[in-house]
Order: structure tokens, then sequence, then C-alpha cells
């Protein structure tokens, strides 16, 4: 199996590699998401960033637009979106508006619905939506591995530098803004963060892949360790982890690897529930008994 792998690493290095810089890099911003119990929210960027790709595929036929790289559109379009609406969450509830939980889930419902209705008639449109949406890894080029590697790089030294207020303002933005840090930037700038991420991810990986590597690695992790500070480690640990084993698994049995990546992520986080449950469960047994 190994060694099957390892003779197809001339034909898929790069997108291997992009692969495993996508879940590490999504891993570290899921951290961030699963400690503010802002999950939908990841689910909603993801959707947002799918309908971005189709108003770019349906605005390549006006003339104008025509002329512009079909790819720099579309990548423009689906991290706007992606970023639009990271912000619609940090964007402060107030009289005679709704709420942030509200507007996230039109968005992602909007996303999911939208997309097929703008690109009907437009079957090389709607094989780009179903294509990111079911995950096809497998396209990603040189040009994507420079692109996540430099990314993963800044978020890793970001968080070195700045974990400890990462995690103030997620687990308690009251107290972040009490003791003078500027709440209403941090959030914009996490938002920013997370659209970035998510909305380029998708492009390249598809949102099962994305949204999978961004919420399940974090699940895991949080399960795992008493407090947030070591899930920067754990998470991108496990992402990687298992994306490695799921495409090894994938290049001997020919399954797609997103899928078997998500599947195995998901049947770690429901061994990680089990085990957690059991282990309660047997406390609770002997503190009856005594």
């Amino acid at each position: 199996m190994i060694e099957e792998f390892i003779a197809s690493w001339p034909l898929f290095g790069d997108t291997y590699l992009a692969a495993w810089c996508v879940a590490a890099l999504l891993s570290l911003v899921g951290v961030y998401v699963v400690a503010r119990d802002q999950i939908f929210l990841g689910a909603a960027v993801a959707q947002a960033s799918t309908l971005g790709t189709a108003v770019a595929i349906r605005l390549q036929g006006i003339t104008v637009i025509h002329a512009l790289q079909s790819d720099a559109l579309t990548f423009l379009l689906a991290v706007t979106a992606s970023i639009a609406t990271a912000l619609l969450s940090a964007r402060p509830s107030g009289p005679g508006r709704e709420s942030p939980e509200a507007v996230i889930g039109w968005v992602f419902l909007a996303g999911g619905s939208l997309p097929v209705l703008l690109l009907a008639h437009n079957p090389q449109g709607i094989e780009e939506v179903h294509r990111i949406l079911f995950s096809s890894i497998l396209g990603a080029s040189r040009g994507d591995l420079v692109l996540f590697a430099l990314l993963l790089l800044i978020t890793v030294a970001g968080i070195v530098k700045l974990r400890d207020r990462i995690i103030l303002f997620a687990m308690d933005p009251e107290m972040a803004g009490a003791i003078g840090m500027p709440v209403r930037r941090w959030a914009i700038g996490l938002a920013i963060w997370l659209g970035v991420s998510v909305g380029l991810s998708i492009h390249t990986a598809g949102m099962l892949y994305s949204f999978g590597c961004l919420v399940l690695p974090a699940l895991i992790a949080r399960r795992l360790c008493r407090n947030v500070r070591p899930m920067f480690v754990v998470a991108p640990a496990v992402g990687v982890g298992t994306a490695v084993v799921a495409f090894v698994v994938a290049n001997r049995m020919d399954w797609p690897p997103a899928q078997l990546t998500i599947a195995l992520l998901c049947a770690l986080l429901t061994a990680v529930w089990g085990t957690g449950f059991l282990r309660h469960f047997l406390h609770d047994r002997r503190h009856s008994r005594g």
C-alpha cells in the first residue's frame, strides 16, 4: 500500500501536499470557530463561497466580464462572498436588526439554492458547482500548494504571536474589551481570516472537504484537551494525520480521498464521543454505588 502511494507521488505529489496544507490551515482556523461555538457559521461561509463561484460563472457570459480571467474572477467572488458572510457574524446586533444567527441561516439557505438556479441552463457551470459541493481535491496544482503553504505559514506565525488574545476573544469577548483589546477590530480581522481561508479552500478542495477539515478536527481536539490552548496543536495533528492515512488508503482502494478523509474524521469523532460517554457512564455507576 505504501509503495503504491509513493509510486503515485510524481503525478499527484503537489495535490497531496496542497490537500494536507488545506487540512492543517482549516484545522487551525476551526479551533477559533469551535471555541466560539459558531460551527454553523462555517457551513454558511462554505455555502456563500459556492454562491460566489456560481455568480462568477454566470457573469462570464457577459461580454465585458468575459475579458477577465475566469479563474481570477471565480477566486475573487468566492472569497468575497466568504468574507462578507464571516463579517456578518461579527456585526453587532441591535434594535431593528436581525440577529447574526438569523442572517447566517439565510446565507446558508440562499447559498444552497441559488447556485443551482443561476446555472440551471449551464451544464459546465452545474458541473463546477457539483464539483465544489462534493469535493474533488485531485485537480490541485503547484500554484495551489504554494498559496496554501503561504497561508498556513502566516496563520501559524499569527497564532504563535497572538494565541492568548485569540483565545480570550473567542471565549470571553467582554473580558477582552475590558482589558483594552479593540474588540470590534478583532472581530473584523478574525472574520476576514476565516473568510479568506474557507473561500480559497473551497475553490480548490470543495465544500465537503473544506467544511469537514474546518470543524471535525477541532471538535475532536475539544474532547481530547482540557482547554483551548493545546487544541491549536492537537487539531492540525488530527486533521493532517487523518488526511495522510485517508489519501494512502484511497490511492490503494481507488476511492475519492476527500470523502474518505471526512468519513474517517467522522468515525474518529464518533469514537471520541463514545469514549467520553462510556467514561461518564462508568463514573456515574461508581458514584451511585458509593
